[in-house]
């Protein structure tokens, strides 16, 4: 459990290669001490996609305290901006072509959240019992579906499905999108990467963020992606927001003072 001056956090995370791959490129960091949480999905196969998500996790694990949200993102762009230059050098060593990976982040600071993110792993957020998604996928089905090239039965069926379109680790620069809000108690927010939407609908999704507390959301929601095939890695981190831990502290202050030896 983590907290600022506004907010405390719950955090829940779960993996899990899934059913038909030999290797999890899926990485993810939960810190709540920085107001920061991240999925990422490689892409490219063993050394290359699970290098490409690592090393996006490990230069956000850098990020440290921030003075403000500002702050935050500037320091998360400018690692992430590191991580990018570090799979293209990667990729050039390999010599296999282009590697990368999807990004999809939570960071939070006093009373602002932003979700930024690259591809198509993806961020809900649960606000008075109500499911949104606050990405929107990159990807050529997400992108036809806006101009009104196909409609969402044909999205379902597209066979070109699961082409992204954006990715760290694929342009000189990472090409990210942001939403920014302001944080509600009670808000929770979801991370995962595509093995989960793949199996688990929005309805489904909501189901469990409402029924469970964050670890064991993130738990059942893998066990039913498992227990539906699991094509791909699967990957989630829950993020609960619930009223600041200064109460306690406040009374356990209090009895600390009343039972002094000096009386």
């Amino acid at each position: 459990m983590h907290h600022n001056d506004f907010f405390s956090f719950e955090t829940g995370q779960a993996t899990d290669v899934g059913c038909r791959r030999e290797v999890n490129e899926d990485n993810f960091l939960s810190r709540g001490d920085y107001g920061l949480w991240v999925v990422a999905d490689g892409m490219g196969g063993h050394a290359a996609g699970d290098f490409a998500s690592l090393a996006i996790v490990q230069q956000l694990n850098s990020v440290g305290v921030p003075a403000s949200a500002d702050d935050l993102q500037a320091r998360f762009m400018e690692r992430l901006t590191r991580a990018n230059d570090e799979i293209i050098t990667h990729a050039e060593a390999l010599g296999r072509g282009t590697i990368g990976a999807t990004v999809v982040s939570l960071l939070v600071h006093d009373q602002h959240f932003a979700c930024i993110w690259s591809g198509d792993s993806r961020a809900y957020l649960l606000r008075h019992d109500r499911l949104s998604q606050q990405s929107r996928d990159h990807t050529e089905v997400r992108a036809l579906l806006d101009a009104g090239t196909i409609s969402e039965h044909e999205a379902l069926h597209w066979p070109r499905k699961n082409v992204i379109t954006r990715a760290i680790g694929v342009t000189a620069q990472p090409q990210c999108d942001i939403v920014v809000g302001a944080l509600q108690e009670g808000d929770v927010f979801l991370l995962c990467s595509d093995g989960l939407t793949e199996h688990l609908s929005d309805t489904d999704i909501a189901y469990f963020l409402r029924s469970h507390a964050p670890q064991q959301a993130c738990d059942a929601m893998v066990a039913e992606t498992l227990a539906r095939g699991a094509r791909d890695n699967v990957t989630v981190i829950v993020v609960r927001c619930g009223p600041p831990p200064l109460f306690a502290e406040e009374e356990d202050s209090c009895l600390s003072d009343s039972t002094g030896e000096e009386q």
